[in-house]
């Protein structure tokens, strides 16, 4: 008798939560999936090319060098939109990175697979940038091992440091 009374009051719990979630209107759920945020009416703004406007806040990246030679090896924290930090030149690196970007290039691109490289080698320097630049987050690392990856290293003087191959 009461097995079947427990069990006859679990069935009614469960039908009773059941009824009580059916009820809720899907609008009320708070996992609704993905959403799709509308592009910005400001065009370039929330893109590379967002120049002063698109960097509300200032910008933010830690560049890391290794084997560069003397006095270029270290970590630096590099600030844009004021231009500061612990970065040799950050008002040469923070105008650099807007030339890029105003030249609608992602400063920070790797070399596109497939392409073809000169076989050449530049050294042992190795590079990591990492942060935050005009809202996209930065994770990028640079090597003098190919004439492409020389040529992407350069691009970035004087962020990162100028080496001689």
């Amino acid at each position: 008798m009461l097995i079947r009374h427990l069990s006859s009051r679990l069935l009614l719990t469960a039908a009773a939560s059941v009824a009580a979630l059916t009820a809720v209107p899907a609008t009320a759920h708070a996992d609704t999936g993905p959403t799709r945020i509308p592009p910005s009416p400001y065009g370039s703004l929330d893109g590379w090319g967002g120049g002063a406007l698109g960097t509300v806040g200032g910008d933010h990246l830690t560049v890391s060098v290794v084997d560069a030679g003397a006095g270029k090896d270290g970590t630096y924290d590099l600030r844009c939109h004021p231009d500061r930090g612990t970065h040799a030149d950050p008002a040469g690196a923070c105008k650099r990175l807007d030339e890029l970007a105003d030249d609608d290039q992602d400063p920070f691109a790797p070399v596109p697979k497939g392409t073809y490289c000169t076989m050449q080698y530049g050294g042992n320097a190795t590079a990591h940038i990492t942060g935050t630049w005009h809202g996209h987050r930065v994770d990028s690392s640079y090597k003098l091992t190919d004439g492409c990856e020389i040529s992407r290293w350069r691009r970035m003087v004087p962020v990162l440091p100028a080496t001689t191959p």
